[in-house]
């Protein structure tokens, strides 16, 4: 099997460290935490041994943890793997997925399965590169895509976009091997209740439709957003995608070991929610502000769907605002955690790119 390689881009074993401590003074719950920042400062090739925690049981890798589109130097765009026993399944696929599987040791090769939870570009931008260097890597087994309305004709485009790199390594270099037959798009019902997405011999994964589009948007397309349930023999996960609050999301996530759900910050919602507003006024009843304010989830939200779920950890994750400074460890953490814990009483973990669970 092809090996992949790379320079490690995340944070070192000191600075994860010294990030949990900070943690520590914040009091989240770090019977989890430090044990993961520690694991996750050392990459792990494909061939690693069995004694590797990621090969053993089902664990949660947080690849990119930024909250909407944009690059920055601190945090990749939304991607999170579910690693069972070795094997890993990607939910999401922005910018800076396929540096973050290279340093996490998961390497991308070895990936054969893919979830999109909707189509936004902080959520797919990567899929193409992904796909592109699984073809040039020699990647011999198909890679599946599953996703919402869309999802199919994202990887055909994807396909279409490393064309001329496919056609002139096949002059080149003697290949056969057509991506067609490598690569797979799935579209997904967005349903109501739970419904089953994908199932293996070791994970059942269940979708179900949240409210990251608005009635009067989904009447306008055919493009809707998804959450997701990995369910193995020793956990069970729940990927809450871009949201706001919904009663679907929590009949996925009841009982859940962890729950990995988006999070905006109060002020970030008073400050769009007013400028919405003030757009509307002036005749403009559709804006970038009103879409932050009424489809993504503060952290009442959160704490109010993660209690009626009953789950048993609080994963903070695609959080809005990032961070401000150059240092990845300084983010404003009681922003985020306090309006969770304030009607919540389980764990609450705030995420970060690279960390294990």
């Amino acid at each position: 099997m092809h090996k992949d390689t790379g320079r490690r881009i995340g944070p070192s074993r000191r600075e994860l460290l010294k990030g949990a401590a900070g943690l520590a003074a914040f009091g989240l719950a770090l019977r989890l935490a430090p044990q993961a920042l520690a694991q996750s400062g050392t990459p792990r090739s494909p061939g690693a041994a069995d004694n590797d925690p990621l090969m053993t049981g089902t664990r949660l890798v947080l690849l990119g943890t930024r909250g909407g589109p944009g690059v920055d130097l601190n945090r990749g765009e939304a991607a999170s793997a579910v690693v069972v026993n070795g094997t890993p399944y990607v939910v999401d696929c922005g910018y800076g997925t396929l540096r973050a599987l290279v340093a996490s040791g998961l390497g991308y090769n070895r990936l054969g399965t893919i979830f999109f939870t909707h189509l936004h570009d902080d959520h797919t931008s990567d899929l193409a590169a992904l796909l592109s260097h699984q073809w040039t890597g020699s990647r011999t087994e198909p890679t599946n895509v599953y996703g919402p309305h869309g999802t199919a004709a994202l990887v055909e485009a994807a396909i279409a976009f490393f064309r001329a790199n496919v056609e002139i390594r096949i002059v080149d270099e003697g290949r056969t091997t057509l991506p067609e037959t490598l690569f797979h798009g799935h579209d997904l019902a967005a349903t109501a209740a739970p419904a089953e997405a994908f199932k293996d011999e070791r994970v059942a994964v269940t979708a179900i439709e949240n409210t990251h589009f608005p009635e009067r948007s989904k009447a306008k397309m055919p493009y809707r957003a998804l959450s997701y349930r990995f369910d193995t023999q020793d956990r069970s996960i729940v990927f809450s995608g871009d949201t706001a609050y919904s009663k679907s999301l929590v009949e996925l996530a009841r009982g859940a070991d962890l729950f990995v759900c988006e999070v905006m910050d109060q002020g970030v919602y008073e400050r769009n929610h007013a400028r919405a507003q003030a757009e509307a006024a002036a005749g403009n009843a559709e804006s970038i502000w009103r879409h932050v304010a009424e489809t993504h989830s503060t952290p009442s939200d959160v704490a109010r769907m993660a209690s009626e779920a009953n789950v048993k950890t609080v994963v903070l994750n695609h959080l809005l605002p990032g961070p401000r400074t150059s240092d990845r460890l300084e983010f404003p953490v009681t922003t985020f955690v306090d309006g969770v814990r304030a009607t919540f009483s389980g764990n609450v973990i705030v995420g970060q790119d690279l960390m294990v669970l």
